[in-house]
């Protein structure tokens, strides 16, 4: 049971990317691979800061203000340099790669030994269920904050951006400007993953975050199975879902491992996953026709 409730745990954990990517791929149409760097940008800014005695709330802060600079970064390349949006994510991300071994001085950083979200609040004795708690109510305060900016007038404009940006530029509304803070907003809830998992695995690693991408993009891809199939308009529910299926999504890897397969097989199986998340409505559409 633990195993389970481990994988729903790492679930949470993985929210802040999920919805990072539905920010940025189904609201602004970018694929930012920025993801992979702000990820690990979230977990090295933790590592260091709690490692040197900061609070857990303020090191929080800290890594979403360092995720959202680097989504900037990103936004401000492809939208004033006009490179492609795919390309100044690769740009940024192989430049974090070097920020973020710079910032921990070593390729990993351990955490055993120092005070961390999970141990502010202590409500019952199983850590797991601790644990559980405080992320439900994290990630509970993300699809709040999430929900309330998008259903602003502001939120409505960014949302209105992705969909049809010429409409919105004759409107006169800075759409380079909507681009570069949908995008901050995407990698400061990617590094707000970075910030939770790093101390719920209890390290931060220089290659953690290689391939994470993946992990967000089958969760929007799976919630997005549910919004169309029920025909979700709401935006808080839509992010619900998304988290769900980040849940959904490493409850199936979790699944896997369980059933014997070699651990070395993981980015294998995610890839696999994936790939079937994506073609089975079109195959199952083709043969309905």
């Amino acid at each position: 049971m633990d195993f389970y409730l481990t994988a729903i745990l790492q679930g949470l954990c993985f929210s802040g990317i999920a919805l990072g990517i539905y920010i940025s791929m189904k609201i602004f149409n970018i694929p930012d691979i920025t993801t992979d760097g702000s990820y690990t940008l979230g977990g090295a800014v933790s590592a260091v800061l709690l490692s040197s005695g900061y609070s857990p709330l303020f090191v929080l802060l800290i890594a979403m203000l360092a995720g959202a600079f680097a989504g900037a970064c990103t936004g401000l390349i492809h939208t004033k340099l006009k490179v492609n949006p795919l390309l100044s994510g690769i740009l940024v991300m192989t430049a974090l790669y070097s920020v973020n071994l710079s910032l921990m001085g070593r390729s990993n950083i351990p955490l055993l030994n120092f005070a961390n979200l999970y141990t502010l609040l202590r409500i019952f004795d199983n850590s797991n269920l601790n644990t559980l708690l405080i992320l439900l109510l994290c990630v509970l305060s993300l699809v709040i904050i999430i929900s309330y900016i998008l259903s602003t007038d502001f939120g409505i404009t960014m949302r209105a951006t992705g969909n049809s940006e010429t409409m919105i530029r004759s409107m006169g509304v800075d759409t380079d400007r909507m681009k570069v803070i949908g995008l901050a907003l995407a990698n400061a809830l990617t590094a707000t993953s970075g910030y939770l998992l790093t101390q719920f695995q209890g390290f931060a690693d220089i290659n953690m975050g290689i391939g994470i991408v993946i992990a967000g993009l089958g969760s929007v891809i799976i919630a997005e199975v549910f919004i169309s199939r029920l025909s979700i308009t709401s935006v808080s529910t839509s992010l619900i879902l998304v988290i769900i299926g980040a849940i959904i999504f490493q409850s199936v890897l979790a699944l896997t491992l369980s059933m014997g397969i070699d651990a070395s097989l993981l980015k294998l199986i995610t890839a696999v996953f994936v790939l079937l998340i994506v073609s089975l409505p079109k195959l199952l559409f083709k043969k309905a026709l």
